[in-house]
């Protein structure tokens, strides 16, 4: 009778133990959560890079194990995101992240059919639209970044131009008719994102050089090194003395270093990742967002059971942003600056869109835009509502708001993503 009891005691710890494992391999574990990532490219792109390794340090932080992290690597931005999503599901997530704007209507859909998992679309643009409560988008305050960037990069414009290696008479297809000094820019598409960010660089730039005008090539596309690197070359044969770039390969600087070896007076600002690297000459700095801090606070609340709110946007107040090291080739002063400027950032004594810092003209309007004598912007409406294009109705029906706040454009205010389209003078889009 022991020996028969004993063994019906054995066999049952068997069936707990498989059953533990099973347990183990369905993702279950002392965290409470498995998390699932979509993302439109992998670690040899900076961008996805960037994301990748801000949910690793907040996972560790939080003590999510990285066996609890599904990643679905290179997904259009098509139905494949919702059958990833769908996968996702069905892996025991609870928590379902993608990396890309694209892939924001396909993770909408997913939200609807799955009210029990919680959907975040990074750099999406309508989830507080929609009404659901499992479906969020998070943002970085990137302008802010862009900004300090093009600071780095006024500061060696200025060594430039002080030091007389750059000068109309040497180097005259790098200055215009009016003695503006020419600098450029490789932009993926003509989105509010890359309107924001160049804006927010080209007045970087001009805090410290007043006198430059800014060149916009569009590559129509996020990640095609053969395209922006065609870009850069194109600017760089124009004139432009530095190139900056809102898109994810190494394209840009990579064809600005050549050049500079050979012999051309050019410079560049880069996106996501240090291209210190890629560019060991050229490189000056790059924006940057620091993930963890959107991650860590999307983690812990899913994990804790808590409200996300359906935007979630922070800069260098919060440490959301910031540059990469700075490269050999700044001027020098640019270290002191930087710690100056993002001071004045942090406590709002500087705002990067400070409507005296530039002007626009009436044929330079992509929104309702209202302006004083003098070009300055008075009042600008933007409506938050998320658009099919193709017949100009509303998906989702957003509000018309005032974002010109206390003599400044309010960035990512009202929405995370953001949403300053205005055309300025001195730049020019190709």
């Amino acid at each position: 009778m022991f020996r028969k009891l004993t063994a019906i005691i054995m066999a049952m710890a068997m069936v707990f133990s498989v059953m533990a494992m099973l347990t183990s391999c369905s993702g279950e574990n002392e965290d409470g959560i498995k998390i699932g990532v979509i993302l439109i490219g992998d670690e040899t792109e900076g961008y996805s890079k960037a994301h990748i390794d801000g949910i690793k340090a907040a996972a560790n932080e939080l003590g999510v194990s990285e066996n609890n992290i599904v990643w679905k690597y290179k997904t259009l931005e098509s139905s494949d995101c919702l059958d990833a999503a769908t996968d996702l599901v069905g892996q025991g997530c609870t928590l379902i992240i993608s990396n890309s704007y694209g892939h924001q209507t396909f993770m909408v859909q997913a939200a609807e059919q799955f009210p029990e998992i919680t959907f975040a679309a990074m750099t999406g643009d309508f989830a507080a639209l929609t009404g659901l409560d499992n479906f969020v988008n998070g943002f970085m305050g990137t302008y802010e970044s862009r900004y300090v960037s093009g600071v780095v990069a006024g500061m060696k414009l200025k060594e430039l131009l002080d030091n007389g290696t750059l000068t109309a008479e040497t180097q005259p297809k790098s200055f215009d008719e009016n003695g503006n000094v020419k600098i450029g820019y490789v932009g993926a598409f003509d989105y509010s994102e890359v309107v924001s960010g160049y804006t927010a660089f080209y007045l970087g730039v001009k805090s410290i050089v007043e006198n430059v005008i800014m060149n916009v090539n569009y590559t129509e596309s996020w990640f095609d090194i053969d395209k922006e690197a065609a870009a850069a070359e194109a600017l760089i044969a124009d004139g432009a003395v530095i190139i900056c770039q809102h898109a994810d390969s190494t394209g840009a600087p990579s064809a600005t270093e050549k050049l500079l070896n050979n012999g051309t007076i050019c410079y560049s600002v880069g996106y996501n990742i240090d291209m210190i690297d890629t560019a060991p000459n050229a490189a000056l700095t790059s924006a940057t967002n620091n993930w963890s801090v959107y991650y860590k606070k999307l983690i812990s609340s899913v994990m804790n059971g808590e409200d996300m709110p359906a935007d979630y946007s922070v800069g260098y107040a919060n440490d959301g942003v910031k540059i990469t090291p700075l490269g050999k080739s700044c001027a020098a002063g640019t270290a002191e600056k930087v710690a100056e400027v993002e001071a004045g950032i942090k406590n709002g004594t500087i705002k990067v869109f400070d409507t005296d810092t530039f002007t626009v003209s009436a044929d330079q309007f992509t929104c309702t835009v209202t302006t004083d004598e003098a070009g300055h912007v008075t009042s600008c409406l933007v409506d938050t509502s998320f658009m099919d294009w193709s017949t100009m109705t509303p998906i989702y029906q957003g509000e018309l708001v005032e974002c010109i706040v206390d003599g400044a454009f309010a960035e990512s205010t009202h929405r995370s993503a953001p949403y300053f389209s205005i055309r300025i003078d001195g730049i020019i889009e190709n």
